[in-house]
């Protein structure tokens, strides 16, 4: 069964630095995840099951407006888990409600965490490195407008890919 997650890419150049910051801190992920923020978790969806989620994301993405995005700054979610991550502070409210809207229907599912729209920059990696990305990236800042989301797939290789892109399309 496919795993599929919906996430917003970060464009280059901040997607492209966040990602070898990644890889600095000894990430095993870095290059198998591109720089994102997280819309849908990874989900199992059945072959067969694969139109109606596809054509439940168009209309999401038909009824959402391009929004401005603000990453500033570095957070984390120890002791609970070994993540660091850059903050999203402009556009979360934003991510909340695109995250609802596409977390319903045919891609309803229960969450693990409370949804906390950030990118990961450190996971899976020693203490030291995780101060070592939260210390680093801590003065980041970036600013980009965010005009679609992504569908990506979980290759056999474990590299997530983009599969589909669906333009933010509301007024």
């Amino acid at each position: 069964m496919p795993t599929i997650g919906v996430s917003i890419a970060i464009p280059a150049p901040h997607g492209d630095l966040l990602q070898a910051k990644r890889a600095s801190f000894g990430d095993p992920l870095a290059d198998s995840i591109p720089t994102h923020v997280t819309l849908l978790p990874p989900t199992e969806v059945a072959e067969e099951d694969m139109g109606a989620a596809v054509a439940h994301l168009e209309a999401v993405s038909e009824t959402r407006h391009p929004f401005p995005m603000v990453l500033r700054g570095t957070g984390t979610f120890r002791p609970i888990s070994p993540v660091v991550f850059v903050q999203v502070s402009g556009g979360l409210a934003e991510c909340e409600v695109l995250e609802q809207a596409i977390r319903t229907g045919p891609l309803q599912r229960a969450l693990d965490f409370y949804y906390h729209p950030h990118v990961t920059v450190a996971h899976h990696v020693s203490e030291p490195n995780l101060d070592k990305a939260f210390t680093e990236l801590s003065d980041f800042e970036a600013r980009f407008l965010v005009e679609a989301f992504h569908l990506y797939e979980h290759g056999d290789d474990s590299v997530w890919r983009p599969v589909r892109t669906f333009p933010l399309r509301g007024r």
